[in-house]
């Protein structure tokens, strides 16, 4: 099949635009694709796969190219970058948009939000939307409206054999099932449908910084406020280190703390009252509380994760509970990590994420509260070792408290013969085998958090 009719661009090793295309976030992945193959359509996308199947190259996809195991590029194979189709209808409704298989959450938010609309998202705007929704996606809203992937109602797939097909409630609705937490197992999501939801103009993003040294008694107090928060409140306990940088007091350069990071979907005037129990715990070091527009609210982690630049390896689990031995046991962890650019989170999945049934999606169990997340970062690859080793070894310890699943969109490097098959859990993976054999029976698109065919 050839390449030379599509509408996109067709980049080769030494091309002049080859290098920056073929960058993802991670900055330690540096693969070399043979060949990328930039789309504007489902023509296009239809052209790439057929390529590549008959000169037998492996196929890459990217959509913004986040996750951090770099399934998004590969070498020697044929990567499909779907960045160019980012367009993003609103509907007249305005509560549904048509969002692009390249679009990213920025694009996503500057279509909707001046509409006062917006869907579940996750933290940083330069994420691709559609990445993230098929593994998922936690973000700001989840209280009220759920995971990225509850929101999807319909998407375009072009699968293996180059057909395009569409999956919804009433066509190939297994498929649908499938990518509501699937990953990019079943084919090239070319287009996406989502529910949209009313946002008011201005919101609460509470965000006081603890020192780390009190955390031990910040997080029980931080646990029972969120166990009894209501819907509108969606919030995650982060650690990290203050860098030296102007836009912070000088005194606190280098200190380690444990910020509240909490959004109120709903009137901001509200959200300010509801949250003010976070800020009064103790001393902050550093408040970054305000209200804000919720696009502006999407874009303040954007700086942390600059593209290409830091080296990352980052792995989750889902906790049983978050009683004081779980907590001893993430601050010891926590207190021996390597890089001082490193995030930790703990996260609380109540509200609207816990109320979809297990088997609604292939997203499947809901019954955990908490996930952990070790965001490990670095810059110097000498440096690789021990980061790695001390994700692996601070997971490896907090087994004892999960309930043994984790969350795909955080997958270290996809390594572990049974990662995938943990992460969901027995029963849902087995079901994902079956959409997995009907819709990709050869394993075409393995490239990813793979669900081996049944």
């Amino acid at each position: 099949m050839s390449l030379d009719d599509i509408s996109g661009l067709v980049l080769r090793p030494g091309d002049a635009d080859y290098d920056a295309v073929r960058v993802i976030w991670n900055g330690m992945i540096d693969r070399r694709p043979a060949i990328i193959v930039r789309c504007r359509s489902a023509a296009d996308v239809r052209a790439a796969v057929l390529h590549a199947r008959a000169a037998g190259l492996a196929i890459a996809v990217r959509s913004g190219g986040h996750n951090v195991a770099g399934y998004a590029v590969c070498d020697g194979g044929l990567m499909i970058d779907l960045s160019l189709m980012n367009s993003v209808r609103v509907h007249p409704s305005l509560d549904r948009a048509t969002v692009g298989g390249g679009a990213t959450w920025a694009d996503l938010d500057a279509a909707a939000t001046p509409f006062g609309r917006a869907t579940p998202g996750g933290l940083i705007s330069a994420t691709g939307v559609a990445g993230l929704t098929l593994s998922g996606g936690v973000g700001w809203l989840r209280g009220t409206h759920g995971l990225s992937c509850d929101n999807l109602l319909a998407a375009d797939v072009v699968l293996a054999t180059g057909e395009l097909v569409h999956a919804s409630e009433t066509q190939n609705p297994d498929l649908l099932w499938g990518l509501r937490g699937g990953g990019g197992n079943f084919g090239v999501v070319t287009a996406m449908d989502f529910a949209l939801h009313p946002i008011e103009p201005e919101m609460m993003f509470c965000a006081p910084a603890y020192p780390e040294e009190i955390a031990a008694d910040i997080l029980p107090r931080w646990r029972g406020f969120m166990a009894a928060a209501p819907d509108s409140l969606s919030g995650l306990a982060e650690f990290s280190t203050i860098p030296a940088d102007p836009a912070y007091p000088q005194e606190i350069w280098g200190r380690r703390v444990v910020a509240l990071a909490t959004v109120h979907d709903g009137p901001a005037e509200e959200g300010e009252r509801l949250t003010m129990p976070l800020r009064q715990l103790a001393e902050p070091l550093i408040d970054f509380s305000g209200r804000m527009p919720y696009r502006v609210i999407q874009t303040l982690f954007d700086g942390i994760f600059p593209k290409g630049r830091d080296r990352c390896y980052w792995k989750s689990t889902y906790l049983k509970g978050l009683d004081e031995d779980v907590i001893h046991d993430i601050l010891s962890g926590l207190s021996r990590r390597p890089s001082e650019m490193t995030y930790s989170s703990i996260w609380y999945l109540g509200g609207a994420v816990s109320r979809v049934a297990p088997e609604a999606t292939a997203f499947g169990d809901r019954s955990m509260r908490w996930m952990l997340s070790l965001d490990a970062i670095w810059s110097s690859p000498d440096d690789d070792a021990a980061n790695i080793d001390w994700v692996r070894g601070q997971w490896d310890e907090m087994q004892r408290h999960s309930t043994g699943r984790l969350y795909l969109n955080f997958p270290g490097l996809g390594e572990g013969d049974t990662l995938v098959r943990d992460a969901f859990g027995p029963g849902t993976y087995a079901r994902l085998q079956e959409v997995k054999r009907r819709y990709d029976p050869q394993n075409i698109f393995h490239l990813n958090q793979n669900i081996v065919p049944s």
